[in-house]
């Protein structure tokens, strides 16, 4: 199945202006990074979040939540958002800022291959 390209979009309208932002295809969808770490991005027709485990731990509480698990081992600090944790605006911007103040926190890593815009 393809990734969500509706939620792609939608994505493109809130964050182009973000310094340091880089658009890749990863894990069969789309991810964006943060100064080379991955913040965000659209697995199938989920938003996936990177986040401190901890939060991770508390949004996994909502039932529109849930481990990003695409091979049988969770990823510890990624969620899967479904669409009715950011149908408004505000909501998927909520998750952005989230995924974006985690990537920020860790140290900036040097490019080694090419963005998709290079492909």
């Amino acid at each position: 199945m393809p990734y969500n390209t509706a939620l792609e979009d939608r994505i493109e309208v809130i964050v182009p202006q973000w310094d340091g932002l880089e658009k890749k295809k990863m894990f069969g969808g789309i991810c964006y990074l943060v100064n080379g770490n991955m913040a965000f991005g659209v697995w199938k027709d989920s938003l996936i979040v990177r986040m401190a485990p901890a939060l991770a731990a508390e949004k996994l509480k909502d039932a529109q939540v849930r481990e990003f698990d695409i091979t049988g081992k969770p990823m510890q600090g990624w969620v899967m958002v479904e669409k009715g944790s950011w149908d408004k605006k505000d909501e998927l911007a909520g998750w952005f800022d989230i995924g974006r103040s985690f990537a920020l926190s860790l140290p900036k890593k040097i490019r080694k291959g090419k963005s998709l815009e290079e492909i």
